[in-house]
């Protein structure tokens, strides 16, 4: 939708612009086997139901951590939080668009609403060219700009904590406390659930978060 904006070196530019942790900069240590514990279709893309959309845990791997590195999302409370939010909303990060029930302009693997997709593109100096082109008021062309590229796809979660949530949340989620997840919850606009809790479980389990009433 996009190709005629972009030349080789924005697309070099926009692929990069959320780089990959260095090996000298460690900030988790999720890997493969892990990340399908917590998402466990992540393992294969066979059974998608939009092949285009889903990726598997070993590519959401490297987005994932590059968010991490980005965003500063150091502790595993944090971390158990986001991928949590992400395989749930996701399905297992086969999804990166709401198809059901098709809300336009929500997307990207934590299903972010249009108006936070607006600000989060609006926040990657790298989409600024793009942007400048499209009419922002286009909701499905703002979230299309996100998910063409993994990283910024797999970014808008930690973005969102970051931004979108105070200190206190932060601190919660760090502490590893229930409460610092129902209120991180309560700053995403959504409420606890068995099968949301069964993610988070999974991943406080695969991080060894330590959790406190």
């Amino acid at each position: 939708m996009f190709s005629h904006l972009v030349t080789p070196a924005l697309a070099l530019l926009m692929a990069t612009a959320l780089a990959l942790p260095t090996a000298g900069t460690p900030v988790s240590t999720l890997d493969e086997s892990q990340l399908v514990s917590i998402a466990p279709k992540s393992s294969s893309c066979a059974n998608a139901p939009f092949p285009s959309e889903c990726r598997t845990a070993a590519q959401a791997l490297g987005p994932i951590l590059a968010s991490f590195t980005t965003y500063n999302i150091t502790t595993p409370g944090e971390q158990a939080a986001l991928l949590s939010t992400m395989a749930f909303e996701s399905d297992d990060f086969q999804y990166q668009i709401n198809h059901f029930p098709g809300t336009p302009g929500q997307g990207t693997r934590n299903m972010q609403s249009p108006a936070y997709n607006l600000k989060y593109a609006m926040s990657i100096p790298a989409l600024a060219p793009y942007l400048d082109a499209i009419q922002t008021s286009n909701v499905v062309a703002v979230l299309d700009l996100l998910i063409k590229y993994t990283n910024y796809d797999f970014g808008s979660a930690a973005w969102f904590l970051t931004s979108q949530c105070d200190q206190n949340v932060i601190s919660g989620l760090q502490s590893g406390s229930a409460a610092g997840f129902s209120a991180y919850l309560a700053c995403i606009g959504t409420t606890e659930t068995s099968d949301r809790d069964a993610y988070y479980q999974r991943a406080v389990t695969a991080l060894g978060v330590t959790t406190s009433q």
